[in-house]
């Protein structure tokens, strides 16, 4: 039976996601990676995570959108002004497209008249058709994997991608479904109402992986069926 490891939030930290891998021993011929969203935004290398994780699924691993996500694609794919204020202000788009080479100045706005600026980068129209093609959840016999939660009283495959990628406490303290759920998206140290970073396991079995790596926490990755954490830490 293969090992099943699971990251999330990675949040552009490349080189402690590289260092995570080692620290696991991830062999795609031998395990199952699965990434529960959050590649980019506020870290600071977000094109290479973006890059690092296509590679990883051409070897098999499987990759779910989060949160994050799904913000970038509004911004860079709508003219909606409240999508790109909302990213790029205040969830750390902006450290996304500095990623990709662009500038402080290649991204302002004018705060009267609102125009989306005009970003060339044929790297960043690749990296945004794989992420439009990320699913939002995975369901096994035993475990549910999904960026941020599920609505406690519905299928997983009856609720919505919104749903999955954005819920917190409806999900955390309204959870009784017999299957495990395997989530990112709230740091665990709020699961676990103290400074603790590491993985959250709930008694209503939901397990909580986000370990606020891009905040001074840690980075985690939960092996499964074993329950061993690996860590690499700031």
């Amino acid at each position: 039976m293969k090992r099943i490891l699971v990251i999330s939030d990675i949040h552009g930290e490349i080189e402690k996601f590289e260092h995570l891998l080692e620290e696991a021993q991830y062999d795609a011929k031998q395990d199952q990676l699965i990434l529960l969203g959050d590649y980019v935004d506020r870290g600071p290398n977000a094109r290479a995570v973006i890059e690092k994780v296509r590679e990883l699924k051409k070897d098999g691993a499987l990759i779910l959108k989060g949160n994050h996500e799904d913000m970038m694609i509004k911004a860079l794919t709508t003219n909606e002004e409240r999508s790109w204020n909302h990213w790029v202000k205040r969830n750390g788009g902006d450290k996304t497209l500095y990623s990709y080479g662009f500038v402080e100045e290649d991204i302002a706005v004018n705060e009267k008249d609102f125009q989306k600026p005009i970003l060339h980068s044929r790297v960043l129209e690749e990296h945004i058709k794989f992420i439009q093609e990320l699913d939002h959840y995975i369901e096994t016999e035993e475990y549910i994997f999904v960026h941020a939660g599920v609505e406690p009283m519905k299928r997983v495959s009856e609720s919505e991608p919104y749903t999955l990628m954005w819920i917190r406490n409806e999900f955390h303290n309204g959870y009784s479904g017999e299957k495990v759920v395997v989530f990112g998206h709230t740091e665990t140290k709020t699961l676990h109402g103290s400074e603790d970073c590491g993985v959250y396991f709930g008694s209503n079995r939901i397990i909580g992986i986000d370990g606020g790596a891009v905040y001074g926490g840690q980075l985690n990755c939960l092996e499964l069926p074993s329950k061993k954490v690996y860590v690499i830490k700031n």
